[in-house]
This record gives C-alpha cells, sequence and structure tokens, in this order.
C-alpha cells in the first residue's frame, strides 16, 4: 500500500472544480502527490461554499459544468479576488480561450491533457505570484500619472486606492517595468500560454489591463503598443 504524503503546512492550496468525478479523484492523487494541497468542488455552488470558506493560491475551473459554467464561475470569482485561475475545456475553439483571458483567467488547458502540463503549468503560475528577491535591479515603487506600482507587493495603486488586478496582469506589470520606457516582446507577456499565444490573445490581454490604467484605451498614453514587436510602459522617471 503507498505512503499518504504528508504535506506541509505551506503547501500550496488548489481548488479543483470539475463535474467529473474521475478527473476530479485523478487530478486530486497526482497533484497531492507533487506536493499540492487539493480541495474539490463538483460544481459552482459548491465552489462558491469553499471559496467562502478557504484561502486558495489557484483555482482549477472546468468550463463546461451544468448549470453556471465555468466562465460565470469565473466571473463571479473576479469581483471580489485576484487569485490565479487555470481554466480546463473540452473544447478547443481559440474563442473560447479568447473568453476566458477577457473575464480573467491566467492560463487555459484543452482536454484531454497530460496531468504532467497541468503540473507544468501550475509552478509556472505560481512561481510568477513570488515577489522579486531585493537583489533584483528593480525599482521597488514606479509610478505613471497618478498610479503608482509596488513591485514586491504587485499591488496596484490610485491616488492611495487600490486598484484590483489579476495575477496575469500583475506579471505584466512586471515584465514592463524591468525595462521602464522599453519594448516587451509581445511573446514575452504571453506568460505560460506562450506556447499558444497568439497576437489577438496578447493583445486581449493587454486592452483589458488598459481600461485599468487608461483614461482613453484606444489612445493610451502609460502602456504603448510598438508596432510589430510588443509593448512599452511609459513610467515616470
Amino acid at each position: 500500500m503507498n505512503k499518504v504524503a504528508v504535506l506541509p503546512d505551506d503547501a500550496p492550496h488548489i481548488l479543483l472544480v470539475d463535474d467529473d468525478n474521475r478527473i476530479r479523484t485523478l487530478l486530486s492523487r497526482y497533484l497531492g502527490e507533487h506536493g499540492y494541497r487539493v480541495t474539490t468542488a463538483e460544481h459552482a455552488a459548491s465552489a462558491r461554499q469553499r471559496i467562502e470558506a478557504f484561502t486558495f493560491d489557484l483555482m482549477i475551473v472546468d468550463v463546461m459544468m451544468p448549470g453556471e459554467n465555468g466562465f460565470d464561475l469565473t466571473r463571479w470569482i473576479r469581483t471580489g479576488s485576484s487569485v490565479p485561475i487555470l481554466m480546463l475545456t473540452a473544447r478547443g475553439d481559440p474563442d473560447d480561450r479568447i473568453r476566458g483571458l477577457e473575464i480573467g483567467a491566467d492560463d487555459y488547458l484543452p482536454k484531454p491533457f497530460e496531468p504532467r502540463e497541468l503540473l507544468l503549468r501550475l509552478n509556472n503560475i505560481l512561481k510568477r505570484t513570488v515577489a522579486p528577491t531585493p537583489t533584483e535591479p528593480v525599482r521597488d515603487i514606479v509610478t505613471f500619472g497618478d498610479f503608482t506600482f509596488h513591485v514586491s507587493r504587485g499591488e496596484l495603486q490610485q491616488g492611495g486606492e487600490t486598484v484590483r488586478i489579476t495575477e496575469r496582469e500583475r506579471d505584466m506589470l512586471r515584465l514592463l517595468v524591468e525595462i521602464p520606457r522599453e519594448t516587451v516582446d509581445r511573446l514575452a507577456l504571453a506568460g505560460p500560454a506562450a506556447d499558444i499565444a497568439n497576437e489577438r490573445t496578447v493583445d486581449v490581454q493587454v486592452n483589458r489591463l488598459r481600461r485599468k490604467i487608461e483614461k482613453d484605451p484606444g489612445n493610451p498614453v502609460y502602456l504603448q503598443t510598438v508596432r510589430g514587436t510588443g509593448y512599452r510602459l511609459m513610467v515616470d522617471m
């Protein structure tokens, strides 16, 4: 009989939301063997109860669920949390991927998939949430207009008030302020989904961030497009 792994108290806590009991069982066992603490929910209503009772480091949400689907649940989560979300779906339609990113998902994995690929994506997402070490040559506080971005805390403020951003948007800001006023390649901004990224995907993520920091997202002052290459953030020097 295999021994059940004893996880440390600080093991990352994941909420897995999927109506397929077989998938919940297999992924719970697999992720538990690789150092994750997993709580499961079979539908959106159950997930809401878990979210109100526990704090999670990351959520895996299936798109195709009976009743309230994964898109609806993700949209609800984003009204009060920036926790990283990875969406699962049986569909390979790129429009579904775009829709998930538009409402705040951080990554997207179509079914069927290899558990090892899911594990790698989870690891990459969580690595991005770790604050930079003090030795990194990045200013900890960067300003542009009336916005202030605290790099180590990953916190964006406007006039002293916190602006809610997702983990994907937080990661994009960190990449942009590493080389202020310089161009960051489009694929670098694509993050963990770079293997499936296209111009439309990255543009969706950038436009979502622009809506939070630009008075006129159609004529951006701070987050500017460098045609054919990528984007740059015009911070105060």
